[in-house]
């Protein structure tokens, strides 16, 4: 491995352990759910799920567990 690759790699570590340099603007995210798969969307920090529950509840399991997962690099509008 060359010399570049190893600082490219150390930099990467580096940027994971400091996750507020990190601002999550829009994702896309397909959960595998017990009976079928949901598509979870973060767009100018409103979130999206195609799932029953979001549908009528605007917050879903899908959605939180993105906001305990992506913690410290969300918009505060994607927060509920």
């Amino acid at each position: 491995m060359d010399s570049g690759m190893i600082g490219k790699i150390e930099k990467a570590k580096r940027y994971a352990a400091e996750r507020e340099r990190i601002h999550v603007e829009s994702l896309v995210v397909t959960f595998d759910g017990t009976n079928n798969g949901h598509q979870v969307r973060l767009e100018d920090g409103n979130w999206d799920c195609n799932c029953d529950f979001f549908r009528t509840r605007g917050r879903c399991s899908h959605t939180m567990a993105l906001e305990i997962i992506l913690e410290g690099m969300l918009p505060a509008q994607a927060l509920a």
